[in-house]
């Protein structure tokens, strides 16, 4: 009840954000954690080809963040989330209608830019709508966010009882809804007359030091979050011998995601400083994969289930922390992301943080995918001390840039 309550404080503006962040996580969440299986099984591709397709996706939207953030800046947020959910819309409608290979990297291409354009625009249009209620925007947009990815494979996996093109059309109709709501629904808003090029606001933000040093920071937070979809899941069938211990993780996620999300990101804002909070969230995320270090390496074949449900214990209690964690800091991250630069250019700051964080996490998912290779032939403690140290090096790092004053500080209101 306190997150409707919340949510019903904002103006209508904000409230379609958050239901539109809700629908986009359901609606790409249905469809692309089966992409592979269908192109593979489905298809008959190679794993090769597969790759392809799946990583054609990924650059398009990771390596575009800063086109759609500038767009954002310059065009105007409401045109280019509405551009963006078109996109999307013919992206997916593409995966259910094309079976050959110039269709279906097309898709990729199309999906990924939507996501490239909507994601630093809402974001951009957040903030300034948002104005000093940042960190309650963004922690109820953490809330929609999580809960329309525990809600999309469920959806998802009921309709590739169908096929997956059930599938890719239910989920484009999901984006042409959106679509349609904000072309009809978001206000648009006046943009300030751009001065200088895209490329001089691109320099301006990348000649910002302690912005890139923050955003490099990130690099555990991401990559720590992106574990809720590997390393987490797979301790769970491997401490019980279930597969579908995985969605355990995310219903408890996704349940203490709505309970305390708002409890904390409020108790929170007005005790000491935002960069205190991300680095006891960084810290307290980091911390989160030592109790699966109890049951990494453990099988869970034998015993029965009241061995399973004790093996899955610490797994549960290492999701959580990490969800706890996430609560924390994200606000407040999203929070002091416009503030290091100009108004004008937020949308370019979210989509440079993204690119630099995105990149950066990609090689973080990769020293983890090679410690949990590692860890398969006698350490299976060590992608979970891998996870252990981002945690304790992104807290480590933000600390460092606040001691240096390097972060913006929350203006104080003064009065007569």
């Amino acid at each position: 009840m306190k997150t409707w309550s919340e949510m019903r404080a904002f103006p209508l503006a904000i409230r379609l954000l958050l239901v539109n962040q809700l629908g986009v996580n359901i609606g790409f969440y249905l469809l692309i954690p089966y992409l592979a299986t269908h192109l593979g099984e489905d298809l008959g591709m190679s794993a090769a080809v597969v790759g392809i397709v799946l990583g054609v996706r990924n650059l398009s939207q990771q390596g575009l963040f800063i086109l759609g953030g500038s767009a954002a800046d310059r065009l105007g947020a409401r045109g280019v989330i509405i551009a963006g959910c078109a996109l999307r819309t013919v992206g997916f409608a593409l995966f259910a209608l094309g079976d050959g290979l110039p269709v279906l990297l097309a898709a990729s291409i199309l999906s990924g830019l939507a996501g490239a354009l909507f994601n630093p625009a809402v974001r951009a249009y957040l903030a300034a709508e948002a104005g000093d209620r940042k960190a309650e925007a963004f922690a109820l947009f953490n809330i929609f966010a999580t809960t329309g990815a525990l809600v999309g494979p469920l959806i998802g996996s009921a309709l590739l009882l169908v096929d997956f093109r059930a599938s890719a059309l239910t989920a484009a109709a999901i984006f042409a809804l959106l679509t349609a709501a904000q072309a009809v629904v978001l206000p648009a808003r006046e943009v300030p007359a751009s001065k200088g090029s895209v490329l001089g606001d691109w320099r301006e933000v990348l000649a910002n030091r302690a912005f890139l040093a923050f955003s490099l920071a990130m690099v555990g937070m991401f990559t720590m979050e992106n574990q809720l979809y590997l390393l987490l899941p797979d301790g769970a069938r491997r401490a019980t011998g279930w597969d579908g211990a995985a969605g355990i993780v995310f219903l408890v996620g996704t349940l203490a995601n709505l309970t305390l999300q708002m409890r904390i990101t409020r108790s929170l804002k007005e005790r000491g400083t935002r960069a205190r909070w991300v680095a006891i969230g960084l810290a307290l995320m980091g911390a989160a994969f030592v109790p699966p270090m109890a049951v990494a390496g453990a099988s869970g074949t034998g015993g029965g289930a009241g061995r399973a449900a004790l093996a899955l214990v610490p797994v549960l209690a290492g999701a959580l922390f990490l969800y706890v964690g996430v609560m924390i800091a994200q606000p407040f991250v999203m929070e002091l992301i416009p503030e290091f630069g100009r108004a004008e250019l937020t949308g370019t700051y979210f989509g440079i943080f993204y690119v630099v964080s995105g990149i950066a996490a990609a090689v973080g998912n990769t020293v983890v995918g090679w410690a949990m290779d590692a860890g398969a032939h006698g350490a299976p403690w060590l992608p979970w001390a891998c996870c252990l140290a981002f945690g304790l090096a992104s807290a480590a790092g933000v600390g460092w840039l606040h001691r240096l004053r390097a972060l913006p500080v929350r203006a104080v209101a003064v009065t007569a």
